[in-house]
């Protein structure tokens, strides 16, 4: 038998989802707003290099396919576990964060790659050059986390900037080319 809604509990539906989702925090509205949107920002990108990463992890091919799969197959999933701490961090200095694809694609600054063939060797650049640009932001972003004295949203961006620069070195070396002389 199905429950009757009364008056009483549907209206306290609709109120409850017409509430803010202000989550309470000691930050001033100021930082809440400019934390929230650096880490949006950085959310963006963060999966828009996971897209990206994985897009040539599944399309890369040649001599070196199996290492270049790894490793972007594991570049791929550090950058997907960065997703949820972030946007959970927003959510608790009582920020909200992206809600869609199409959030996304507004807010990413890395560019796409559509093409239908990357070389490998310029899959790696592109890759590297995204993650020293990750760095960057992720740089910017700890400046905003730290002119509001946000020390877990600082820490964490040091870590993350930490694990991006091991991203792009391990890039980096990877794509390297021999030298003439075969060093």
């Amino acid at each position: 038998m199905a429950k009757k809604l009364n008056a009483k509990s549907v209206k306290t539906a609709t109120q409850t989802r017409k509430r803010p989702l202000a989550t309470p925090t000691d930050l001033a509205a100021a930082a809440t707003r400019d934390i929230s949107a650096a880490l949006n920002q950085l959310l963006a990108d963060v999966f828009a290099l996971y897209l990206k990463t994985k897009n040539f992890h599944w399309h890369v091919s040649g001599p070196h396919f199996r290492d270049y799969h790894l490793l972007l197959d594991e570049q791929g999933d550090q950058l997907f576990a960065m997703t949820d701490p972030i946007a959970e961090r927003v959510r608790k200095i009582g920020g909200t964060t992206l809600r869609s694809i199409g959030d996304i694609a507004r807010r990413m600054r890395v560019l796409d790659n559509d093409a239908d063939y990357v070389e490998p060797i310029d899959m790696l650049a592109e890759l590297r050059e995204d993650n020293k640009a990750l760095a960057a932001a992720l740089r910017e972003a700890h400046n905003v986390t730290d002119e509001y004295r946000d020390i877990a949203s600082s820490s964490l961006i040091e870590n993350w900037i930490d694990e991006t620069e091991r991203r792009t070195w391990f890039l980096f070396e990877a794509s390297r080319q021999a030298d003439s002389s075969g060093h």
